[in-house]
């Protein structure tokens, strides 16, 4: 198998045979490619329309969750499935454009392992959409140092070797290139068209970009410290206990030159919580982080559950 079109889809019924029809048509008659739908639990008709799409054509391939898991475990649930050479993963909204895949391929074949789409020319709202992701796009790119133009791009294309070493949960799907980089993945972009939503209702909104947020905190940590996180908590410490000495040092200089009493000295309080609570909740909170992706990784716990699968062997 050489092409793996891997589509998440949630409420999706109107969008399903377009996309199939299109897709069907830019990657041709052969039978060297696969395109896996992952059902996010819709409450439509959407996996209706998919296992009649099934039924008609073997490489049409249904995997449906038990429940609405997230875009991202739908992704990874796709990845996992997958078996093409080459891993196509897009939006099934109709606004990622199938006539863009060969473009990326040939940009795979340039030498590269991950070719992300951009949408240069978005058709989207301006202030709930193009602006969040231009902020989110540059603060990733900067904290990332992988410096591509569109990180919320659902069409990219990457080869298959490098999806086997990334693990993904959260709202992490986005910083796939920031990750495959992390253990050497040569990433380039490509600009891809991109159409406006003809049917259906979007599932993005403002206020998924403080997830984002949050989620490339994590990125963050896991690129610059993850094999060498006392590099973080050296500095967090050092810095810690210099203002608690600090703080100390005022505390003992107002008693012994002063006289005062250190009886409720605010100061005293201060010292102790420098020196102790500070680093404890950075340290907390990052590693979580770590015990999370040894729960995912290390155990191979899976972050979806398959309620059923069509046309995959036994």
């Amino acid at each position: 198998m050489r092409y793996s079109v891997v589509v998440p889809v949630y409420n999706e019924e109107a969008n399903v045979e377009p996309l199939y029809g299109e897709v069907s048509k830019v990657l041709g008659d052969g039978q060297d490619w696969e395109l896996i739908f992952i059902d996010d639990g819709s409450q439509d008709k959407t996996y209706q329309r998919l296992k009649t799409l099934a039924s008609r054509d073997e490489r049409v391939k249904v995997v449906l969750l038990r429940r609405n898991f997230g875009q991202t475990a739908a992704m990874m649930a796709g990845f996992d499935a997958a078996v093409g050479k080459i891993v196509i993963p897009m939006d099934g909204d109709l606004q990622n454009d199938p006539a863009d895949i060969p473009r990326l391929v040939a940009k795979l074949e340039e030498g590269f392992d991950v070719v992300s789409g951009w949408r240069s020319d978005r058709k989207d709202a301006f202030i709930s959409r193009k602006i969040p992701s231009f902020l989110a796009n540059r603060l990733i790119a900067n904290m990332t140092s992988v410096h591509i133009n569109d990180y919320g791009c659902t069409l990219k294309a990457y080869r298959r070797e490098i999806l086997n070493d990334i693990k993904i949960y959260g709202e992490l799907h986005r910083f796939v290139p920031a990750l495959a980089s992390r253990v050497g993945a040569r990433v380039t972009e490509v600009k891809v068209n991109h159409r406006p939503r003809v049917a259906g209702k979007t599932k993005y909104g403002i206020g998924r970009t403080f997830r984002v947020i949050l989620d490339l905190m994590t990125v963050h940590f896991l690129l610059k410290y993850s094999t060498r996180p006392m590099q973080l908590f050296g500095k967090w410490g050092a810095g810690a206990i210099a203002l608690g000495l600090l703080s100390g040092a005022s505390t003992l200089f107002m008693k012994f030159s002063e006289g005062l009493s250190m009886n409720r000295n605010p100061l005293l309080v201060l010292t102790a919580f420098l020196l102790f609570a500070g680093v404890q909740f950075f340290a907390l909170g990052l590693l979580g982080e770590l015990v999370t992706r040894t729960y995912h990784e290390v155990q191979d716990k899976p972050i979806y559950s398959v309620r059923q699968r069509l046309n995959f062997p036994e």
